[in-house]
């Protein structure tokens, strides 16, 4: 009588290593304060450590997301001249 047995489930990833998260908050904070390529580059480091580790790479996406608008909502400001200036020469 030949039983198969299921083969053991892989090792757990190594623990402090996973920085999905980090990279997916600051991709998200960067993209809508102040770097929308930050926020590109963020959200590309929190979806590939997403991938690397098995979890949700939503962070990484919204990261990339909130990037693009800030680089195209600039984009949009400057070309109607309503960028704001911090002129303070008044």
């Amino acid at each position: 009588m030949n039983t198969a047995y299921p083969p053991p489930p892989p090792p757990p990833a190594a623990a402090g290593r996973d920085r999905t998260v980090l990279w997916g908050v600051l991709g998200i904070v960067t993209g809508l304060l102040c770097c929308g390529v930050l926020g590109i580059v963020f959200g590309y480091l929190s979806i590939r450590d997403a991938k690397r580790f098995g979890q949700s790479p939503l962070l990484g996406y919204l990261a990339v997301a909130f990037g693009v608008l800030n680089i195209v909502g600039s984009l949009i400001l400057g070309a109607t001249g309503n960028y704001p200036v911090w002129d303070n020469n008044d």
